[in-house]
């Protein structure tokens, strides 16, 4: 490298590091964060674990954002991964997920004799995460994966929209008309049916699981710029094999229905 470029190269540097750390300050505020968050993790290994990897023994993992000075909205992220996975039925819905985490450990080595399940290991492994933010909205994804020595596992995923103005999350009655259902459903089977490659007077009744074989949204969804985003998980709609299923509703095809100066607005063009 020739000597009369290194000032230049360490201004270069200067300014980037002067940038670092600093938030994407995109147009109209999409994608920015605008509250802060440190992501904490809740951890229990069993007491037969020793010296074996988490992947070698039963450990039950939960991570989650812990947001700053926002109680309600920590205390909501908190009962929901709580509400994920029932692993003890007699548990009753709660915050506290070092309890939760120490109850799925108790629950193994209670049953960990047991002949149908002696020698597997159990695993709990979930999480929120911050999907998006903005000045008026915070959407998380909770999920996870969670074995207690059955045929298979579960996997789940949830979704949780807070309005951070309101400070409440957010349901679908907050942001369409009233009435929307039985319209908002038409747009979703018709959209249903394309992404399934099926005829609009198709059955449902051999494929899929819904209430008397009309299909029905549910309410897991997520806002995106896009549109809003449903997902049914696992034997929902469908039998264990196929997974989970994810239905994309655009703006563009419910504009009749979405309320005016909601969180949305700013993505409706």
């Amino acid at each position: 490298m020739k000597l009369q470029y290194l000032p230049f190269l360490f201004v270069v540097l200067l300014m980037n590091a002067c940038n670092w750390g600093k938030p994407n300050n995109s147009p109209n505020g999409i994608n920015k964060d605008t509250l802060a968050y440190v992501y904490q993790t809740v951890k229990q290994r069993a007491s037969d674990c020793g010296a074996k990897p988490d992947s070698g023994c039963t450990v039950a993992v939960v991570k989650f954002p812990a947001f700053n000075n926002k109680t309600l909205l920590n205390d909501s992220v908190k009962n929901r991964l709580f509400n994920l996975f029932w692993v003890d039925s007699t548990m009753e819905a709660d915050t506290d997920l070092q309890k939760y985490a120490r109850e799925f450990v108790s629950v193994y080595d209670q049953n960990k004799n047991d002949p149908s399940v002696k020698g597997k290991i159990f695993t709990i492994n979930s999480s929120a995460k911050v999907l998006r933010q903005d000045s008026s909205l915070t959407t998380l994804e909770i999920g996870g994966y969670m074995f207690q020595g059955g045929a298979h596992g579960a996997t789940v995923t949830e979704f949780l929209n807070w309005d951070t103005k309101a400070n409440k999350s957010i349901t679908l009655n907050d942001i369409l008309v009233k009435d929307y259902k039985d319209k908002l459903n038409a747009v979703a089977d018709t959209i249903f049916r394309h992404d399934e490659k099926l005829s609009m007077d198709a059955s449902l009744a051999q494929d899929y699981f819904f209430k008397d074989n009309l299909f029905a949204l549910n309410n897991n969804f997520s806002i995106t710029p896009l549109g809003l985003r449903f997902l049914y998980n696992q034997y929902e709609i469908k039998p264990y094999s196929a997974g989970q299923t994810v239905l994309l509703v655009p703006y563009g095809k419910i504009k009749l229905l979405l309320l005016p100066h909601t969180v949305i607005s700013q993505y409706i063009k």
